[in-house]
């Protein structure tokens, strides 16, 4: 089925819709989720706070795209919940370390304009992947968007890990001066 039905199975508040995104897009939101959490059992209660909220975001919310729609509701769900287990001691994996990369691209004290300051970041970053070649871009989105390992961009872009690494040190080094060009960052 495709994904301007689903919204509208969505609108019409037909229940078929949930079995048609989890047909769609259940291996999709559940490989983001997997790449945070690590625990089949905790991806599938995310899958399940996946759907609720789809449903609950639709409508009012008319998405465009949904995969992107649904990927980032189950991202930030996925997220929520690794923050949760991680206070309690759990968790694990390249969520951390990811995060930790980023940490010195990207300011992390908040002020009073967060919202505005959030939005603006995000722009930013948006323009910056549009100046990357491809391969950059995805190398980028695949390991701080979806949380790969190392080991895994490398071996989907049949890199050495060394190579992967180096590239996303450079990736984030032109990040970092492009935020700060932009006033993003001082």
């Amino acid at each position: 089925m495709d994904d301007e039905k689903i919204v509208e199975l969505y609108w019409n508040r037909d229940e078929t819709a949930i079995a048609e995104t989890k047909n769609k897009y259940g291996n999709y939101c559940f490989s983001i989720s997997r790449s945070i959490l690590h625990n089949q059992q905790d991806c599938e209660e995310t899958l399940d706070d996946t759907w609720l909220a789809t449903w609950n975001a639709i409508p009012p919310h008319h998405p465009t795209n949904l995969s992107t729609f649904i990927g980032k509701i189950c991202r930030r769900l996925s997220l929520n919940k690794w923050r949760s287990l991680s206070a309690e001691k759990r968790g694990g994996g390249e969520v951390p370390v990811s995060l930790d990369e980023l940490e010195e691209c990207i300011p992390d004290e908040k002020s009073l304009r967060e919202t505005l300051e959030e939005k603006m970041i995000a722009e930013s970053i948006d323009e910056f992947l549009e100046t990357l070649k491809e391969t950059e871009r995805k190398v980028f989105v695949c390991r701080y968007w979806y949380f790969d390992s190392i080991e895994d961009i490398s071996a989907r872009f049949h890199f050495t890990q060394s190579k992967t690494k180096m590239m996303l040190k450079r990736t984030r080094d032109k990040l970092k001066d492009h935020l700060i060009k932009e006033g993003v960052i001082a």
